[in-house]
């Protein structure tokens, strides 16, 4: 599995959550919401470090990453991260893993 970020997206991170270079965001698991690639579960964010990182990506100073723990949701498929200036949210792509 691999992640991407747009630097949109970063940006938006960036203001959302207050973070700075040296920071990092952590894309997790949990049980309900919409709009997953699992039923019953969705995609989370939290402002944290990473400890046991299955991908990173580094953007602007501030690693984005996903707990090899959470792996099993992203079987098969990548996690791509992107700004929608429609909708002044960011938006998950999970185009299939090559």
């Amino acid at each position: 599995m691999q992640i991407s970020i747009t630097k949109p997206a970063s940006n938006w991170f960036v203001q959302e959550m207050d973070l700075e270079p040296g920071s990092a965001v952590r894309f997790y698991v949990r049980y309900g919401g919409i709009g997953g690639i699992k039923e019953g579960f969705s995609l989370g964010i939290t402002a944290e470090q990473p400890n046991d990182p299955i991908t990173t990506e580094e953007v602007q100073g501030i690693t984005f990453f996903v707990e090899r723990s959470d792996a099993w949701y992203f079987e098969g498929v990548d996690l791509s991260v992107k700004y929608s200036r429609k909708w002044d949210d960011i938006q998950y792509e999970y185009p299939p893993h090559n």
